[in-house]
């Protein structure tokens, strides 16, 4: 039974995708954020329980995908069409906010090409699907936090519809990032994941929820430069 605690842990992560899909048609989008924070604990913590168990099977990693794909990609593509839908009220162009739903496809295809390469066994080729759904996530609670911030200039759909192209983008890009997966916790070898979790935690306690985007700008940022040193060594 203890070699199929990860496997429950990451049917909770799926859970909590289904319960904010559901959270979105009613319109609660910040206990929708919540829920994808929560399943990101989750995702996280499968992974772990996996690796301290010794618990790996095609069935496990196949699951974890399976569940991703809901709680990090349809579940945020939801958010985003409800935003769009917001928008467009009135307008004739009603297929528009179903472009969100990119941010679905994408996410699908970013983790069936991570189930299939070999070379992020180390470092992630393009946007986690867990880091775009915890940025989507973010923006529910900001402007719950800041009002003023709701109130997108210019021309809100277009914004929208441009942060739905770049993403999916990220999602598939041939750009390596770096993977926290310590196989020691010494500062050896992990620098740079440390000082990144030490870059996120020093914002989150200056910004609070308002710092993820910067977060996740920094880490690709980081991860960028990072790869350009490498190749030139």
């Amino acid at each position: 039974m203890v070699r199929h605690l990860p496997n429950l842990i990451t049917c909770a992560n799926l859970l909590c995708g289904c319960i904010g899909l559901v959270q979105v048609f009613q319109g609660q989008l910040v206990t929708a954020s919540w829920l994808i924070i929560l399943a990101a604990v989750f995702d996280f913590l499968d992974g772990f329980a996996a690796r301290r168990l010794k618990a790996f099977s095609p069935i496990g990693k196949d699951l974890d995908s399976l569940a991703d794909v809901v709680t990090f990609g349809v579940l945020p593509a939801a958010i985003i069409y409800h935003y769009l839908s917001e928008t467009l009220t009135g307008s004739s162009e009603t297929w528009v906010p179903y472009l969100a739903f990119s941010l679905a496809v994408f996410s699908a295809l970013r983790l069936a090409v991570f189930n299939n390469d070999p070379r992020q066994s180390d470092v992630f080729i393009g946007l986690p699907t867990p880091a775009n759904g915890l940025l989507i996530a973010s923006f529910p609670l900001i402007f719950r936090q800041y009002p003023d911030i709701a109130v997108l200039p210019g021309d809100p759909a277009a914004l929208w519809l441009v942060f739905v192209a770049l993403m999916s983008w990220l999602l598939v890009a041939e750009l390596p990032l770096i993977a926290f997966k310590f196989k020691t916790f010494d500062w050896k070898g992990n620098e740079v994941r440390y000082s990144l979790i030490l870059v996120a935690l020093v914002l989150l306690a200056l910004l609070k929820i308002a710092a993820v985007p910067l977060i996740v700008l920094v880490y690709v940022l980081i991860s960028w430069v990072v790869g350009l040193r490498k190749r030139k060594i």
